[in-house]
């Protein structure tokens, strides 16, 4: 019998550990896939690509104990050999083999030039060869951008005493409304895949008062456009005693804040390799919803066609004044009108025809929906029936509220969107690992 005591220590090295603790003409051991050869004759240089980047290898014949003809790129291999310092070399270290062993060798080769800097081949064939288009290192960085992004949601409501809840996809009914929605057979009963966690984090404000959500949302919207898909990931969260939805935005610019910090600090490598350069997010203007409408309207000359709603365009130009006006990359547009929030926004007391939310705007597109609610069920009560609702599929969100709840808000954001805007691509799908549109199903 034996006993498994924890994580075995191996005696190969990774990145973090050659660059920090590497002696030249120290012997050591690192594994990796071959990115690419680049043969010189009696010298190639190996590039092997590992989860913290790229590091490289030198074959020197004669020195070297294996014939560079056995290799190619994409083989799993572990090598042996001297460490030491290279100016030219990434990270400005390099191992000089001794050996080399195949872990594991492709049984095609690639169909994609993975080992270029950029990827120059189209979104679709990316995206149709994604488990190895990911595997360039822009593109893989782009994904630890994103990684960043949820690290400093989590760890910032963390701090601000939320508690992390994980809500049923699977539903009777939609918390957003409208027919957008997957329906399907659930043991031969109706139901439909969640648009949101909405219903369930409101009822967990009356248990925690603070809760937050990282998780896949539903949409059936029949759109193919850039900013659109129809499975995303968002990130929730609803916090309770609130004196107003200004408590939400203060919230989401301090969650904005702490996260440019965890991504300057943490993922300084990434933003080197895809040129970013972070947003401001220190003080963020917010302006009615009616004003704002009308200041972009004035500006740009531009007729304003649906008092209702913002229209991708007018985003683009509300993001546009914004930066010449208040030098700003965000901007919360408040005081939404009624008719285009849902049944439980709570609406203006001043004028119920706008409602206590807010959009959150990032140079030009809308990346966050959030406001107070009705927490009282009365009121609640009487906002659905005013909208012609009934209770079916909702009794037990409604029982949370017959039996008390605080004054509360939130809000979701579109993790997707908002990684897509700070690595400076126009499509979403370039920052989706698996993209689910109108035509893709697959990988």
């Amino acid at each position: 019998m034996e006993y498994v005591t924890g994580v075995k220590q191996k005696d190969t090295l990774e990145l973090s550990q050659l660059f920090e603790e590497g002696v030249a003409g120290n012997r050591v051991k690192v594994n990796g896939a071959i990115h690419t050869i680049r043969d010189m004759g009696t010298v190639a240089f190996i590039i092997l690509r590992k989860r913290e980047g790229l590091v490289q290898c030198v074959f020197e014949e004669g020195v070297s104990k294996f014939d560079l003809k056995d290799l190619k790129e994409a083989d799993t291999v572990e090598v042996t050999g001297i460490f030491a310092a290279s100016e030219k070399a990434p990270g400005g270290v390099e191992i000089r083999i001794e050996e080399i062993q195949i872990l594991s060798e492709p049984a095609k080769p690639l169909p994609l030039p993975v080992a270029k800097w950029k990827l120059d081949t189209s979104l679709e064939a990316r995206l149709n060869y994604r488990p190895i288009s990911l595997r360039n290192i822009r593109e893989r960085a782009k994904f630890k951008i994103q990684e960043g992004i949820v690290r400093g949601f989590r760890d910032f409501l963390y701090e601000q005493g939320f508690t992390e809840i994980h809500t049923p996809k699977i539903g009777a009914k939609s918390a957003e409304g409208g027919a957008n929605v997957f329906k399907l057979d659930y043991f031969h009963k109706p139901a439909i895949l969640q648009q949101s966690p909405q219903f369930y984090k409101q009822m967990m404000v009356g248990v925690f008062d603070r809760v937050f959500e990282t998780a896949p949302v539903f949409r059936a919207e029949k759109h193919n456009t850039k900013r659109h898909l129809n499975e995303y990931t968002s990130l929730d969260f609803e916090m309770g005693y609130i004196d107003g939805f200004e408590d939400i935005m203060a919230m989401e610019a301090g969650l904005l804040q702490y996260t440019m910090k965890i991504l300057q600090k943490d993922y300084a490598r990434e933003l080197k390799i895809l040129g970013i350069e972070l947003p401001k997010a220190e003080e963020i203007p917010a302006v009615r919803f009616d004003e704002v409408k009308k200041m972009v309207s004035e500006k740009y000359g531009r007729k304003i066609k649906n008092p209702f709603d913002l229209e991708p365009e007018e985003e683009l130009l509300i993001g546009q004044y914004a930066k010449e006006e208040w030098d700003a990359d965000f901007v919360f547009v408040t005081h939404y009108p009624s008719k285009k929030r849902p049944f439980y926004a709570m609406d203006d007391p001043e004028d119920t025809t706008y409602t206590l939310s807010f959009d959150l705007l990032f140079q030009g597109m809308e990346i966050t929906t959030g406001g107070q609610r009705i927490h009282d069920y009365n009121k609640l009560m009487e906002k659905m029936e005013t909208r012609g609702m009934t209770e079916e599929g909702m009794e037990q969100y409604l029982s949370a509220f017959k039996h008390g709840m605080p004054p509360h808000g939130g809000l979701g954001i579109g993790l997707e969107r908002l990684a897509m805007k700070l690595i400076g691509e126009d499509n979403v799908r370039e920052a989706t690992l698996f993209p689910r549109d109108l035509s893709r199903l697959e990988p």
